[in-house]
């Protein structure tokens, strides 16, 4: 592992991962593991400034797939994001804490989960930083990353079928 592939990065490549360390970091404590009350809300907001910066400086990151310009499909995440931050404060602010909880998971799994483990794609940033020189096992970061997180989503979200 070596940090120099991060040191020697575009400025928004920088700031992109600042914002997602805390973000991914939080995420489960906030989301999973945190009561609701007045640490979940602080935290809470801790991630949501996290994910909003995340988004954020994504828009600054130019795609080697660009529709228009820098912008390409990755920049529609950045907005999604964007909207589901507005989205799932507005749901806990009118009392509706199940679609706050469901809009804001969502948001971790697909925004911090699946995006994360994308970036081990061989050649992008974290991948040679994390894996220097064995950057093709990042093809195995991510289908045991995403085996992880079907994992998590699916004991947390499917519930079995009582029989009579």
């Amino acid at each position: 592992m070596t940090l120099d592939p991060i040191f020697t990065a575009d400025i928004a490549v920088q700031l992109h991962i600042a914002f997602a360390l805390p973000a991914v970091g939080l995420g489960p404590v906030v989301l999973f593991w945190s009561r609701p009350g007045i640490w979940h809300k602080r935290l809470g907001y801790a991630w949501v400034i996290a994910m909003a910066g995340l988004a954020l400086s994504g828009f600054f990151i130019p795609s080697a797939m660009g529709w228009l310009g820098w912008f390409g499909p990755l920049h529609l995440f950045s907005g999604l994001t964007l909207w589901s931050l507005w989205h799932g404060i507005a749901l806990a602010r009118a009392g509706n804490y199940r679609g706050h909880r469901a809009t804001l998971e969502g948001l971790w799994f697909g925004g911090n989960g699946v995006a994360g483990l994308l970036t081990f794609i061989p050649g992008r940033t974290m991948n040679r930083a994390v894996l220097g020189p064995f950057a093709d096992y990042g093809w195995w970061v991510i289908v045991l990353g995403a085996a992880l997180l079907f994992a998590i989503w699916a004991k947390r979200n499917l519930t079995p079928v009582k029989l009579a």
